[in-house]
């Protein structure tokens, strides 16, 4: 018999919220819900540049967790808002670390997507002392081949409709590097170019990320305000190959042993390719591997969404 897919938990509000100066001119907006006190865990969204949304919160048991979400540097409730400057992946460990002082927990669960697992990584990496447990939805490693993969030649192929759109706003002498070209625009000083190409950037990721098409999910990313941060900090990032070495996140992965932990990874995962997520399972031994059939790269698919609250669950001591 089938099991039944474990859905969201209940919407929940915070039990607390503010915002921290991490210096630099950078001030993050941070939220806590569940039970104050309880299982502690450190929640890192997407992008560069997603920010935290409720739906983020729904995937702990909130009898059974504390948990903490914050908008990185930049984006969301954080301000300046799209702001570069003093903004690196070890700008972002530092801040994960100040948010462990303020909460006064010696360790906690690391839980990251997307680009959030390849900042939990970076983290855990950095601080394994600090990491109870790391559950990761979504493995990127930021490597030259996966950018290439998904902004100049591979997922091209799978959608040529939306290609057409994404390249769109790019002279064809410059699509042979489509990531340097946006990057240009994109911290011009032509403000109305700079929205356009955002959002083209942002939807390009919007209508690829589910393995079926989700309008709503399309739209969300093409909102001017979230698009702006989203597709100026994903190609600062990712311009800079996330002032990471080149392999850096797989090669390191030895300084996880000894750390529980979860990698959920769907099958049809267009973003962030399952080569990778494969790959770090082999190293990192510790993590229990799924492979989520019929999924693409969403939190949102019913089997991603299924393996993520498993892990939680279990995480927490729930059978």
């Amino acid at each position: 018999m089938t099991e039944i897919l474990r859905t969201f938990y209940p919407e929940i509000e915070p039990y607390e919220s503010g915002h921290l100066d991490v210096g630099d001119g950078h001030v993050i907006y941070w939220e806590r819900v569940g039970t104050k006190g309880a299982k502690p865990v450190v929640f890192l969204h997407g992008g560069p540049g997603g920010g935290c949304t409720p739906a983020q919160r729904r995937l702990f048991d909130p009898a059974l967790y504390d948990v903490l979400l914050f908008d990185q540097r930049g984006c969301g409730r954080s301000t300046p808002h799209a702001g570069l400057e003093a903004n690196t992946t070890w700008h972002l460990v530092a801040d994960i670390e100040r948010l462990r002082e303020m909460v006064g927990v010696d360790r906690w669960q690391v839980f990251g997507g997307s680009w959030g697992s390849t900042l939990a990584l970076a983290y855990a990496q950095t601080h394994p002392e600090r990491v109870s447990e790391l559950l990761l939805r979504g493995v990127y490693t930021l490597t030259k081949a996966e950018m290439d993969w998904y902004y100049q030649f591979g997922v091209s192929e799978m959608f040529p409709d939306k290609w057409e759109d994404f390249i769109a706003p790019i002279p064809e002498t410059e699509r042979h590097e489509m990531l340097a070209a946006y990057h240009r625009r994109l911290t011009g000083t032509d403000k109305a170019e700079q929205l356009r190409c955002a959002k083209a950037w942002s939807t390009w990721e919007g209508s690829t990320i589910t393995l079926l098409p989700d309008a709503a999910m399309t739209a969300g990313f093409g909102e001017d305000q979230f698009a702006i941060a989203f597709a100026r900090l994903e190609t600062h990032y990712f311009m800079h190959a996330g002032w990471l070495e080149e392999g850096q996140l797989l090669r390191d992965a030895t300084k996880l042993k000894g750390i529980p932990g979860a990698i959920v990874h769907g099958r049809y995962d267009m973003p962030c390719s399952l080569k990778y997520a494969w790959q770090l399972s082999k190293v990192w031994t510790e993590a229990d591997f799924h492979i989520v059939e019929g999924a693409g790269h969403s939190v949102s698919e019913p089997g991603i969404t299924d393996q993520l609250i498993r892990a939680t669950d279990r995480f927490a001591g729930k059978t």
